[in-house]
């Protein structure tokens, strides 16, 4: 399930949600993205995020799909919020669920990785030297490449 939203979101009423009593999910696996007071080793005292409704929705179902693909799910969310945000706001959740945990965790990273660097989001950081658009990290990068190998590479 995808949601992109303006409004935060409730984890533990997400998860319950989601995983619904399913006795076949053995192993969940969470990220929860929050805004930070620091960026780039200057301070932050807001992050406005863009998007393209229709074009985000559509990018994010590709990649669950892919996550569900690579790894057998019983079930994954993902919710990115959009609009100003302070620090300490949660910015994404994402959620796997499978019947054994590595499956749940790798899926997890793999959504991660690619929702940081290749996700049509734009970030528009306030700092005291005023506002500045966010570029990926090489860090970043770096990670989300290690998807592009396969699934079998990307586990070792």
């Amino acid at each position: 399930m995808i949601r992109v939203q303006r409004e935060d979101f409730d984890i533990g009423a997400e998860m319950r949600a989601m995983t619904g009593g399913d006795t076949g999910i053995g192993g969940v696996a969470s990220f929860v993205g929050l805004v930070r007071d620091m960026a780039g080793g200057a301070g932050a005292s807001a992050m406005t995020l863009e998007h393209y409704p229709g074009m985000t929705e559509k990018q994010l179902a590709e990649v669950e799909e892919e996550a569900n693909r690579r790894r057998q799910l019983q079930a994954s969310l993902i919710v990115h919020r959009y609009g100003r945000l302070e620090p300490g706001d949660r910015i994404v959740y994402v959620v796997t669920a499978s019947p054994h945990r590595q499956a749940a965790f790798e899926a997890n990273m793999f959504l991660i990785d690619w929702l940081k660097t290749r996700a049509p989001f734009w970030k528009l950081e306030d700092g005291p030297e005023g506002a500045h658009w966010v570029d990926a990290r090489d860090g970043d990068d770096d990670a989300a490449e290690r998807w592009d190998k396969g699934p079998a590479k990307a586990a070792e």
